[in-house]
């Protein structure tokens, strides 16, 4: 299985996470990306990662072949325009005005390659008067009003262990070269796609800004719980915690049963959502008392007799121990190139006819592929080939 992507032509430029987590979805999807990075160190990324040993650049560079290039000089630039002139797809999330400094603007691209999707990552997007600002994905969920609303209400505001601006803004970029991808189909015609940190935060942030605008509500930190549905929380057990979504008036009703107290499906305090969320704390005290009298074990088997959302509360070792995720291959161990075996994430979603797979390792070098893409692509031999190593274009 090759993927619904087959023979889609990706060149990814750019570095840490936007583009390159835009290239793994491209990749997992069956595009032949070719990820270009500077000559000597190669991506920031290849350094990334907690323990001894950095290994999140196995997962981030899958499906991925790497040649090397200096995009800051000028032989340089048009060895990349040379690549970009048959590709499909460009990735680059450099800070905007640079492609067009390099001479790789939009304009110049498609006069060579009408059919281009050029797929642009940034901190503040590709014009207003932010546009030329430095931007991270933490400044991106900062903006977009995701850091005011993480953390406990009498803190400051806190983030979650995963960079999540970066990848949003990156998945939003690869949901807008599919959707141009079908728009060439029809037309042929290439374009732009424009996806800022900020507005892929911005985009996830449900009802924060209609909110405000009718009702005046600005939402504030409330820790663990989502103000106004319950009971859904992270719950105390002898031997534990578990999470429990309990809102819903069937549902609720039915973790009473479970609990020993259908009566409280009938309180006049707990009855409905609107009666539940307005007294939020003191139904969460209830539930909490109950679960603090079991084990996890035991409060799971009662959650799926009585059909209640629930989980455990995993890290990495439960997971790896899950017999789901082992029945459905959610984690799989990867053969690398430079690590040996390693457990890490599988390729969602998964298609019935086209699935997502992990064809290809992480190249272990910068540039390890640059005599098989610039003779594949480009025609070049060795004699070319070194002499551009030897000037360091390569």
């Amino acid at each position: 299985m090759s993927g619904a992507l087959q023979g889609i032509k990706v060149v990814e430029m750019g570095q840490l996470l936007a583009g390159p987590f835009c290239g793994q979805l491209l990749g997992d999807m069956g595009a032949d990306v070719v990820k270009i990075e500077p000559p000597g160190a190669g991506d920031p990324m290849r350094n990334w990662g907690q323990g001894d040993e950095k290994v999140q650049w196995e997962v981030i560079a899958r499906n991925k072949r790497s040649v090397t290039c200096n995009l800051r000089v000028p032989e340089g630039q048009a060895l990349a325009k040379r690549l970009i002139a048959e590709a499909d797809v460009l990735i680059e999330n450099f800070k905007p005005g640079t492609l067009e400094r390099w001479g790789l603007s939009p304009a110049e691209l498609h006069a060579i390659n009408p059919g281009l999707i050029i797929a642009r990552m940034s901190g503040y997007g590709q014009d207003g008067p932010y546009s030329d600002r430095a931007g991270f994905g933490g400044i991106g969920e900062a903006m977009g009003g995701w850091r005011y609303i993480v953390g406990e209400p009498d803190r400051p505001p806190s983030r979650m262990g995963i960079s999540i601006g970066d990848t949003l803004c990156a998945t939003y970029g690869c949901m807008g070269v599919l959707a141009a991808l079908h728009h060439r189909e029809k037309t042929g015609e290439g374009q732009v796609v424009d996806s800022a940190l900020y507005e892929a935060v911005l985009q996830v942030m449900e009802g924060l800004v209609p909110e405000y605008d009718r009702n005046g509500v600005i939402r504030e930190r409330t820790g663990a719980i989502l103000k106004g549905i319950a009971p859904s929380n992270v719950y105390t057990c002898k031997d534990g915690v578990y999470m429990i979504g309990g809102n819903g008036d069937a549902i609720f009703a039915r973790l009473c049963q479970a609990m020993g107290r259908p009566e409280l499906a009938s309180d006049e305090r707990y009855a409905t959502h609107i009666a539940r969320g307005t007294h939020q704390d003191e139904l969460d005290v209830l539930v909490n008392a109950w679960t603090s009298t079991l084990t996890v074990d035991e409060v799971d088997a009662l959650m799926t007799e009585y059909s209640i959302p629930a989980g455990r509360v995993y890290r990495a070792p439960e997971m790896l121990a899950d017999p789901h995720f082992q029945a459905r291959e959610a984690i799989i161990e990867v053969e690398t190139q430079a690590r040996g075996k390693i457990k890490m994430q599988n390729a969602f979603p998964k298609l019935s006819k086209t699935p997502s797979t992990i064809r290809r390792p992480a190249p272990a070098k910068p540039g390890q592929d640059n005599a098989e893409v610039f003779a594949e692509r480009l025609g070049m031999g060795t004699d070319e080939l070194a002499r551009l190593a030897e000037a360091g274009i390569i």
